[in-house]
């Protein structure tokens, strides 16, 4: 699907979809547990329909009525037969079904398409194999044979935090207790955060411990544990997917408020208010709603090891922000659904952006205004966002190519941006 942007949003009241983060986690405890579970949300995308086939191989069964999913979970002991694990482009489904599997016994085949065949999964799959399980790989999918053993686990804390939280998913469940040693910096800290308090919250003590810096941590699991289901609960409003419309709120029109969203939450990305803030602009918020006006912006310098999915509507705002900002510490959203940096930096230049890419972070220096044009996708969802939400601030249309990507996260984007006064132009009709 190709799109024109005709009209940008001139700002208005959105609702939050649902986290994705939050949905994955909620969903594999909700199965792993001892009764049924009620999940409160209402969104779906391909990435957490990815999650729920996975878990429905396994034998749960899950339903979607519309505003939520009700989750039977599996019924022990599992059949032994070899089971289909159909991730599509999910890297949290692969990551976190490959231990979870392997934690229950259950001989399995991981099967990826497009851009999660070239994210790095060895790290995780060295770990796998050296506590008891057996991995092949034929064609880009991975086959998973064997039954995982308590131990010690060591895994560096700068590739991927979802090799941390899939093992804590798992090791649970496992007889005897096991140890994560995370190696230097733990960069994507809340999403651990994140993983530890669904957990919690199933009834599973998992501890961890690392210094203030986030240099290395322990991570601390007893064995034999039960996922007991605290019944009905409700998935978060996505902070990282709001981060697109409160951007928009910065950059122009009468503002944006965006409600269904927990201010106590442990989704790193909320870190968009105390950004937006420090850029400048006008943020007030009250229970569960954030409301953000334009202001007079000026350049910033922003660290993104902890929430690099913030990096791209960052990059969108700082590009019309008085003076140059640095972002840096980013280096691995070159390991996203696409090489994410470079996808910024090359889609903000063609909009008109004065931007250059370093090896792990952006330069910008702030215009008054971008011009627009025709930019691709890279079959990246937040790309998708970052460019359709630049339109506020570009002079001429905004053409996305293929900008049916943002499905894996946010189906219902467009029909959103409409709502906020946004208009849209596919092959010279409107959608």
């Amino acid at each position: 699907m190709n799109i024109t942007i005709t009209k940008p949003p001139s700002g208005g009241a959105i609702e939050a979809v649902a986290s994705k983060s939050h949905a994955h986690r909620l969903l594999i405890c909700a199965a792993l547990s001892d009764k049924t579970s009620y999940i409160e949300c209402s969104e779906r995308s391909d990435d957490i329909d990815a999650t729920v086939a996975c878990l429905e191989s396994l034998g749960a069964q899950i339903r979607h009525d519309g505003t939520g999913f009700n989750v039977v979970p599996l019924s022990f002991p599992l059949s032994k037969e070899p089971v289909m694990q159909v991730c599509g482009e999910s890297g949290a489904t692969l990551r976190f079904m490959l231990p979870v599997c392997a934690a229950l016994g259950v001989p399995a085949m991981f099967v990826t398409v497009g851009s999660l065949r070239e994210r790095p999964t060895s790290p995780l799959l060295e770990q796998l194999a050296s506590n008891g399980c057996e991995i092949t790989m034929s064609k880009g999918n991975l086959a998973c044979f064997g039954k995982l053993q308590s131990g010690d686990y060591t895994l560096q804390g700068n590739v991927s935090s979802q090799f941390i939280s899939g093992l804590l998913m798992a090791l649970p469940l496992i007889d005897g207790d096991s140890v994560i040693n995370v190696e230097g910096k733990v960069e994507s800290m809340p999403y651990v955060t994140l993983t530890l308090d669904v957990l919690r919250s199933y009834g599973i003590n998992a501890r961890m411990k690392g210094t203030r810096a986030g240099r290395g941590a322990i991570c601390l699991i007893e064995g034999s544990q039960k996922y007991i289901s605290p019944g009905d609960v409700k998935v978060e409003g996505d902070w990282s997917n709001a981060a697109a419309w409160l951007g928009a709120g910065v950059l122009g029109g009468s503002g944006v408020t965006c409600s269904g969203l927990n201010l106590g939450s442990s989704q790193g990305d909320m870190a968009i208010l105390r950004q937006m803030g420090r850029f400048g602009a006008s943020v007030e918020y009250e229970g569960d709603t954030v409301y953000v006006s334009p202001a007079k912006k000026s350049a910033i310098q922003f660290d993104a090891s902890n929430t690099p999915d913030l990096v791209p509507i960052l990059a969108l705002i700082a590009s019309v922000s008085e003076g140059e900002t640095i972002i840096n510490n980013a280096g691995r959203l070159r390991l996203k659904e696409s090489d994410r940096l470079n996808a910024v930096a090359e889609t903000l230049k063609v909009l008109g952006a004065d931007i250059s890419e370093m090896q792990d972070g952006l330069a910008i220096k702030g215009k008054r205004a971008l011009k627009g044009g025709t930019v691709t996708s890279f079959g990246d969802h937040r790309i998708v966002m970052m460019a359709a939400i630049a339109s506020v601030v570009c002079e001429n249309p905004v053409t996305i190519i293929a900008a049916d990507s943002v499905n894996k996260s946010y189906p219902g984007f467009f029909k959103d941006f409409e709502k906020l006064g946004g208009e849209i132009a596919y092959d010279g009709g409107c959608v």
